[in-house]
């Protein structure tokens, strides 16, 4: 069919001001209303939210606690405080160092695994931090918050792929940034220079910053710990692979890859 108007381009679309991935933008602005909230309101309710929602190692170990006995919920808050204590920070620094390293990892995240796949990843990774302070701290009463163990857990899963050629920092290995389709082993990510590094620089900023007290719209003194953080980077270092899409598609595979392309974990490894 001839185009009936020869010559004529397409119309220009600018793009958008604001590309955030849908579920990135959700995280972030559940987080930011929680804590507007909490900064509104009363002592009460900041202490309600507390004890209904941060993580308390002493739930899990009751004996070793004088306070577990206080704390309402039961079985069921073992099992939600992983998630929720995501959501609750410590002031508005804390939340904003977080909202910043979330926009940074999680967006590519988000783009590489879809909905669905990166927000049971972001809370696997928060949950599997909170797991580790409690089999380390098993009967500390001082409540733990914060996403930062769950955005550890997305810079551990970006290790895997944003080195590489095509991808965000594969231009420090001479690459160019086109996207990769592929991501490293687990071995191959482990003896990659730039990632030790980059997991080296992680992990050693946290071990000297410790477990920090902060003081901010929760009205209580509460506990943001350096092993959480460990625990969520390790979870998504480890776990990225089961959860990545782009993976060995002999019929063409998702984005129109060429027939026979690895987009998996090397099968030599």
């Amino acid at each position: 069919m001839a185009d009936p108007f020869p010559g004529e381009m397409p119309p220009h679309r600018e793009p958008p001001a604001f590309n955030v991935p849908g579920p990135v933008l959700l995280l972030l602005l559940a987080m930011v209303g929680v804590h507007v909230v909490l900064s509104l309101g009363d002592w009460p309710l900041r202490e309600q939210v507390l004890i209904w929602f941060a993580l308390f190692p002493s739930r899990y170990n009751p004996e070793m606690s004088q306070i577990a006995h206080l704390l309402p919920g039961g079985f069921a808050a073992e099992l939600w405080t992983p998630i929720t204590y995501t959501f609750l920070h410590g002031g508005w620094e804390h939340l904003f160092v977080n909202s910043i390293w979330l926009l940074a990892f999680g967006s590519p995240l988000a783009r590489r695994f879809g909905a669905v796949r990166f927000l049971v990843f972001y809370f696997l990774c928060g949950a599997a931090g909170a797991m580790l302070h409690v089999f380390l701290y098993p009967g500390s009463d001082i409540p733990v918050v914060g996403a930062s163990a769950a955005i550890s857990g997305l810079m551990g899963g970006a290790a895997r792929f944003v080195f590489l050629s095509g991808g965000p920092l594969g231009a420090l290995g001479g690459g160019a940034m086109t996207g990769p389709r592929r991501r490293a082993g687990i071995f191959a990510s482990l003896r990659d220079r730039r990632v030790l590094i980059f997991a080296g620089v992680w992990i050693g900023l946290n071990f000297v910053f410790g477990a920090t007290g902060l003081s901010g719209a929760l009205g209580a003194t509460s506990q943001v710990a350096w092993e959480a953080h460990l625990g969520g980077f390790l979870m998504g270092l480890f776990a990225f692979g089961l959860f990545d899409p782009l993976r060995w598609s002999p019929s063409g595979g998702p984005g129109n890859v060429g027939y026979g392309e690895w987009l998996g974990d090397d099968p030599r490894e």
